[in-house]
Order: structure tokens, then C-alpha cells, then sequence
């Protein structure tokens, strides 16, 4: 049983990447600085930003690097970063007391321009597009 996956760092996935890339390390600067400065201000805030910067490594990783079980990371880590920013933009509206300090992905990524709820979007379009190629399925035996 064997499958091909295209390669995601060509062309428009050289971008994504870039664009992952650089929101792991506005996330990951953003959320030390939050946890070391006053964690107690906003406990649940500081630690959803540290959460998100984990997500964008991990995702900017599974990426760029090959094979079909880098590319269900990345399915995964970009499908729970939509899922993330959803609940979080909704949280953020409807129960502010909860984030009493921006987070990444706190009314929908506001603070970096959106970026964060457009981005896993256009992630998963790509990741449909270099989906694996020649799986071979079996049938299921009772």
C-alpha cells in the first residue's frame, strides 16, 4: 500500500509556508512575552496565545516536510488553527471577561489583520490540491 504526495513547498505552498512561518514567530514572540510579563492578568488569554504559537510551528513544519504523514499533521494542526480561531473569535465576542487581553486568535485574528482565520483556510484549499496521489485502497474483510 503506497501513495505519493506532492510536494507542498512549490509555487503558492513556498507562500503559505513563508506566511506560517512568519505568524509561528509573531506568535511565538507574543505569547513568551505575555506568559513572562503577567500571566496573572489574563491566565486563559496568555496561554491560548502560547497554544496557537505551538500550533503555527507545527504546522509550518508538517509543511515543508514530506510524505503522507506530514501531510495528515498538517490537515490536522490547520484544521484545529480554523477550529481555534472560530471559537476563540466567538469567545472573544460573546465573553470578553474570558480574554481580558488579545490573543492571536481573539476576534478572529483582529490583531494581525485577519490573517489567522483567512490563512487555514486557503491551508486547507492547498492541502486539497497536493492531496496524496495512487493510494491504494484494500476492502475491508469481515
Amino acid at each position: 500500500m503506497t501513495s505519493t504526495t506532492p510536494s507542498r513547498s512549490t509555487g503558492v505552498g513556498r507562500v503559505l509556508i513563508a506566511l506560517y512561518g512568519l505568524l509561528a514567530l509573531a506568535a511565538t514572540g507574543r505569547s513568551v512575552f505575555q506568559l513572562l510579563d503577567d500571566f496573572e492578568k489574563a491566565p486563559v488569554a496568555y496561554s491560548l496565545s502560547a497554544l496557537a504559537a505551538v500550533v503555527y510551528i507545527v504546522a509550518t513544519i508538517s509543511l515543508v516536510l514530506p510524505g503522507d504523514a506530514w501531510y495528515r499533521v498538517a490537515w490536522i494542526t490547520i484544521g484545529f488553527e480554523f477550529l481555534g480561531v472560530i471559537l476563540v473569535g466567538l469567545l472573544s465576542i460573546y465573553d470578553p471577561v474570558l480574554f481580558p487581553a488579545k490573543t492571536v486568535w481573539s476576534l478572529f485574528g483582529r490583531g494581525y489583520g485577519f490573517v489567522p482565520l483567512v490563512l487555514p483556510v486557503l491551508g486547507m484549499v492547498w492541502l486539497y490540491s497536493r492531496r496524496p496521489r495512487g493510494a491504494v485502497t484494500e476492502p475491508a474483510t469481515a
